[in-house]
């Protein structure tokens, strides 16, 4: 892979929480690779992406992220990659419903541990549950909660992301917490119910 130079540093760039702060930007498309990884392939899932195709996606950020890094100009890298993955997963998906027509919900995670059957399979129907519930939200509102709720950022870095105050992001993630609790009650039904 061909490494291509980027300016000096701006501003040192925001970690995510929890994790350390880098003072200097990456200096190779390699170590945002080996940085950002994990958290690209994980994300890409989170955002509806089907296993088969993840590491399509994936790829297809990466060589963005490799012809775009002379155009970064500091902040969070994270939440720059962030930026290309949702651009991606969504041409990902348009180019899929124009081939298909349809949405392709996650498949069931081939999952082996032999110890407990049931543990697994309750896990698996409840990760397919948890992306048909993302899934029913819009794009911004999807992308908050995968921040907020299951990737752990800090206010203050989901509206630098957003280009936002925090009081609107506040906002927006109640409006997209009660959207999504109340796709849960409509999918598993009402407390109090019986099934």
């Amino acid at each position: 892979m061909k490494v291509i130079p980027h300016p000096p540093p701006v501003a040192p760039l925001v970690a995510r929480a929890g994790t350390p702060l880098k003072e200097t930007l990456p200096t190779s498309v390699e170590e945002i690779y080996e940085d950002n990884f994990d958290f690209v392939w994980r994300n890409a899932r989170r955002l509806g992406v089907p296993a088969s195709s993840a590491d399509d996606v994936v790829q297809d950020v990466f060589i963005v992220v490799q012809r775009r890094l002379r155009d970064f100009r500091g902040g969070s890298v994270r939440a720059w990659i962030l930026g290309i993955l949702v651009r991606v997963v969504s041409d990902h998906r348009r180019a899929h419903r124009r081939k298909t027509g349809r949405w392709v919900p996650l498949e069931a995670e081939k999952m082996v541990d032999p110890r407990n059957p049931d543990e697994l399979a309750e896990r698996a129907e409840r990760a397919q549950l948890l992306e048909r519930l993302l899934h029913q939200l819009d794009e911004n509102k999807r992308v908050l909660l995968v921040l907020a709720d299951l990737e752990q950022w800090t206010l203050q870095e989901i509206a630098d992301y957003f280009g936002s105050n925090i009081n609107t992001i506040y906002s927006r993630l109640r409006a997209a917490r009660r959207d999504f609790e109340r796709a849960y009650l409509r999918a598993v039904g009402k407390p109090g119910d019986k099934p």
